[in-house]
């Protein structure tokens, strides 16, 4: 979409992910094609507020570019959070909000010729999701893809079958899920997710980070990479808040 303007976004299916978080699936009828760059957002414009900055919300796409004009959003009920509490408590499938996309410069400039690392927690996996599908889809090339993602326990986990297939499927793809509550039945990573990027690269080969989540996670990971000796152009990054 070479202009950005506000659209109808339709809600044309909501599905229950995990205790705390949904995937909404977005249609935009008003065009054939919602074109976007994995990593891209759209932002809504809902009805909890008078001043129009107010009530803009914003959330990456979950979703691979397909040539439709449907999206994926995935999104977690934020603790006193007006535009989460609003998305969860009002919408029902078939409603619409104005949305404005795509949005935002979070995004892989092709070819890569490095490894790439993808670090997350919660809800941060979106934009990667869209990224790794993408990856699949187009047969873009690409040395190593790491998704190192962060959770609480076993039940908080998004798109676990999905990427333990796409593990199967692209024999470059690495996916890790760090339970930072993982009970004693949990055989895999557990605690946070700095120390396995540290351990992954502790050889200081070529890599992207790519980091998306709350600023506490990433202010700490940026940090660290530092200390591991890569440079501010190798660390990119999205808050969450």
């Amino acid at each position: 979409m070479a202009e950005v303007t506000w659209l109808k976004g339709v809600f044309y299916k909501i599905e229950q992910e995990t205790h705390n978080t949904r995937r909404f699936y977005i249609e935009f009828p008003e065009v054939e094609k919602f074109d976007f760059i994995p990593g891209q957002f759209v932002t809504m414009d809902l009805p909890i507020h008078e001043k129009k900055n107010l009530r803009w919300r914003s959330y990456s796409i979950a979703s691979a570019p397909d040539g439709t004009n449907r999206i994926e959003l995935v999104i977690v009920l934020a603790l006193n959070g007006t535009g989460t509490s609003y998305l969860f408590d009002n919408i029902k499938e078939g409603m619409d909000v104005p949305m404005r996309g795509p949005l935002g410069k979070f995004v892989l400039h092709h070819p890569v010729e490095t490894d790439i690392c993808f670090v997350c927690t919660g809800t941060g996996i979106a934009p990667f999701r869209a990224m790794i599908q993408d990856f699949k889809n187009t047969g873009k090339a690409c040395k190593n893809l790491y998704l190192i993602y962060g959770t609480r326990v076993e039940g908080d986990i998004l798109y676990r079958s999905e990427f333990e297939q796409l593990e199967k499927d692209m024999p470059n793809f690495h996916y890790i899920p760090v339970l930072s509550r993982g009970d004693e039945n949990w055989k895999g990573e557990k605690g946070y997710v700095h120390a396995v990027y540290e351990r992954i690269f502790a050889d200081k080969r070529p890599v992207q980070f790519m980091l998306c989540g709350w600023t506490a996670m990433i202010n700490e990971a940026k940090d660290r990479m530092k200390a591991m000796g890569y440079e501010k152009k190798d660390i990119h990054y999205e808050l969450y808040g």
